[in-house]
């Protein structure tokens, strides 16, 4: 079985351990990540903002690199959801079409591959630590990741879990949102803030670390000392102690 590491912008350019945590966990399951040395970005910005030609080519690269690849595996549900659009992208295109479907079909989203696929709930990990989750809007409403990171989370020793109020409200990212849009997208990052101080939580938890950057960002603005992470982090990080 090939699996192979889907790493992202972010996290190849700013968090490499975020896939460096999610390697060493499924090296656990005997599983021996690949790295197509030749994947790029997923387009996701690019189609977002209506550049559909400038996405299908890097749409294509991706097809390319995870063209052998029995499992492709990746830290966000964002760019997992992404590979989801490639078949609009190529509609017309009946040869690519087929190619995208069937990328489309062996893209999982970390958690999903752990719970779904390898079964996985309990990886054996100890995080005595107080915890809220943010859960990010395109990994749960394009893929539909919801339960499989709380039934990890819930078999984390010591882990105190505290709702999250409001927590499918968007952090305000959304990629070039962000930017076309910034007193928008910053006064919503200022709520999600407020409402992870709510919890009183020491971690913010979440499956997107662009989505993780941006609060970050807003809580570091304020000097609150939240340690905000990665799931797949917080899960290497428990094993290592446990």
């Amino acid at each position: 079985m090939k699996v192979s590491l889907f790493i992202t912008c972010l996290s190849d350019a700013i968090y490499p351990r975020v896939g460096e945590a999610m390697v060493r966990l499924l090296a656990k399951y005997g599983i021996s990540m690949q790295f197509p040395t030749v994947q790029t970005c997923c387009g996701q910005p690019a189609f977002n903002s209506g550049y559909w030609k400038e996405a299908r080519e890097s749409a294509k690269t991706i097809l390319d690199a995870f063209e052998d690849s029995d499992f492709v595996i990746s830290p966000s549900g964002s760019c997992t959801g992404m590979i989801h659009h490639y078949p609009k992208l190529f509609e017309n295109e009946p040869v690519m079409l087929k190619r995208a479907k069937a990328l489309e079909s062996k893209s999982y989203e970390f958690t999903q591959f752990l719970v779904q696929v390898l079964g996985v709930t309990d990886v054996g990990a100890a995080f005595p630590h107080k915890v809220t989750y943010h859960p990010s809007c395109h990994g749960s409403r394009i893929l539909g990741v919801k339960d499989e990171p709380l039934a990890l989370m819930k078999q984390v020793k010591g882990l105190e879990l505290v709702p999250l109020p409001f927590a499918e409200d968007c952090c305000g990212f959304g990629g070039t949102f962000a930017v076309k849009m910034a007193d928008i997208s910053g006064a919503m990052v200022t709520e999600k803030a407020d409402h992870v101080l709510e919890t009183e939580a020491e971690v913010l938890v979440g499956l997107d670390m662009a989505c993780l950057m941006n609060i970050a960002g807003n809580l570091r603005y304020r000097n609150e000392p939240v340690r905000v992470m990665h799931l797949a982090e917080l899960l290497y990080e428990g094993v290592k102690e446990a």
